[in-house]
């Protein structure tokens, strides 16, 4: 199942990452190196929803699908933190709560698989609420200008990410909570 149109659109996702890193190399203004990222940020990131709809609706559903979807977008989103803190758009500290969440979490649902208690760590409407902060943050602060004429993205983009780490730390927590149960049952 890896040239299926849904896993395609994840690996498009993988991909996207040299291109929106690429832009701001272009000998052109700043702002529109912006645009073009944030734009490029835009598409990519709403193949993830797209993927999953697809592979559902063509019935392409695949192990490996759902081990890359979450990879990719884990990528797609560290990369971008990367860059809107070389930017000095994004504080470090933002960008260490949410690329540190992403990797211990995706170790303790590593760890929970092996032990068979997977089911302890699925996803959960935090982590979903955070995955939509961080996803509308993102595009905000690539652009950093006025949408519109009237909404200041850099604001807006700040206030976001850092209700993004909030959520981050948050559903950290919930998902450790979840897990300490099923660890010390099964570590005795």
């Amino acid at each position: 199942m890896f040239l299926t149109i849904p896993t395609l659109m994840t690996w498009a996702r993988i991909v996207a990452i040299p291109l929106i890193i690429g832009v701001y190399y272009l000998n052109i203004d700043l702002q529109t190196q912006n645009l073009i990222a944030t734009v490029l940020f835009v598409v990519f990131a709403l193949t993830d929803w797209l993927d999953g709809y697809l592979a559902r609706k063509l019935n392409q559903t695949s192990a490996f699908g759902a081990f890359l979807d979450p990879v990719a977008d884990k990528i797609l989103v560290c990369a971008s933190l990367l860059i809107l803190v070389h930017l000095t758009r994004v504080d470090v500290f933002v960008a260490l709560i949410i690329i540190g969440r992403e990797i211990a979490i995706s170790a303790l649902r590593e760890w929970m698989a092996q032990i068979g208690a997977s089911k302890s760590v699925a996803v959960h409407m935090i982590g979903k609420l955070k995955t939509v902060a961080q996803m509308v943050a993102i595009p905000f602060l690539l652009f950093d200008g006025k949408l519109f004429g009237i909404i200041d993205t850099r604001l807006w983009g700040t206030w976001l990410i850092w209700v993004a780490a909030i959520l981050t730390i948050w559903s950290m927590i919930y998902y450790l909570q979840k897990a300490i149960p099923e660890i010390r049952a099964r570590v005795k």
